[in-house]
């Protein structure tokens, strides 16, 4: 329970201390690890989106580096299967040659799992993913397991338009709770990742948060306020998705086939109120809505065939929704 003003201000240092040393690691990309951390705080899993060699993986890993928690990492291939991830069920011979079932817990058994090129695996092997996810659980062998707490799964993917990548289900979309795009360096950037990747020494991360300081913070986020009118109006902003709804702009009805779900909602009020934490408010505001929208809802709008044709992307699509809500603010 919050208590005081100053708790939310220490709070909001923790996690700027926290961004600080990843920083100190990670060249730029200041906008992924800002939406990252939104996740982690949020208990929300996130999708990270580039081509290769932009420093996802290395960037999820500097965050395992900074917090204490388990890290795991998955590499998906295309003969990855599913149990791989979740685990199998072994039998064990005793010395009297009785045979005794053993439970083998796969690489999903961890606080923070690193599931590497997601898309590159078949969507058998993705879908088992969707349980660990959603319910914090795994099923195997007809017995159901608890996976530890916290569980963050943060994913990285090639561009679909990659040869040899597999679209993921939108109902696998769907539980991630943020969608993070990973541009190109700019120049000045590029320069100091060359020489700090070809350089003797290689800065290290440290340390700077435990487990328990991050489900504080976690708890401390779902104690802030949210507003009537500031729900209101993200709810508004989901149902806008919707080409079937009165309101929504022409450019919805047009090119929009499916809009967002009720997790789009709940996403952006949980990750709207972990941005206000960080920037040490007791309440969220329309300013937090509009500032989490894009990766909350990038990956839950489908686009028909005309968007696709025209190269109109879900970002436009929200970014026209925001500006019609601002317009009638």
């Amino acid at each position: 329970m919050i208590e005081s003003k100053t708790q939310i201000e220490e709070a909001a240092a923790r996690i700027a201390a926290l961004k600080a040393e990843i920083g100190r690691i990670i060249v730029g990309q200041q906008d992924v690890v800002e939406q990252l951390l939104w996740c982690l705080l949020a208990g929300g899993h996130a999708l990270l989106e580039g081509i290769p060699g932009l420093g996802k993986t290395m960037l999820i890993r500097t965050v395992a580096d900074t917090v204490d928690l388990q890290f795991s990492r998955i590499q998906f291939t295309p003969d990855l299967m599913p149990s791989d991830i979740t685990g199998t069920t072994l039998i064990d011979f005793g010395a009297q040659g009785a045979a005794a079932q053993r439970f083998q817990p796969g690489p999903i058994f961890g606080n923070l799992v690193l599931a590497d090129e997601i898309n590159r695996a078949t969507p058998k092997t993705q879908s088992a993913l969707l349980e660990a996810m959603q319910e914090g659980t795994v099923t195997a062998g007809g017995q159901t397991h608890v996976l530890p707490k916290p569980f963050f799964v943060l994913a990285t993917q090639n561009p679909i338009e990659q040869e040899g990548t597999y679209p993921l289900p939108e109902a696998q979309l769907d539980r991630f709770l943020l969608k993070i795009g990973v541009d190109y360096p700019t120049r000045e950037e590029l320069k100091q990742i060359v020489l700090r990747t070809t350089s003797a020494e290689q800065p290290q991360a440290s340390v700077v948060m435990s487990g328990e300081q991050l489900r504080e913070l976690q708890l401390y986020a779902k104690h802030l306020l949210v507003a009537e009118d500031v729900l209101d109006l993200a709810v508004r902003l989901v149902m806008m998705t919707h080409p079937g709804e009165g309101d929504s702009p022409e450019d919805v009805k047009r090119f929009v086939r499916f809009g967002a779900g009720p997790r789009a909602v709940q996403a952006i009020i949980a990750v709207s109120k972990v941005r206000a934490l960080c920037s040490g408010k007791l309440h969220v505001s329309w300013n937090d809505i509009r500032a989490v929208a894009l990766p909350a809802l990038r990956h839950r709008i489908v686009l028909g065939y005309e968007a696709q044709a025209m190269g109109i992307s879900t970002d436009r699509i929200t970014e026209t929704i925001l500006a019609a809500l601002e317009a009638q603010r």
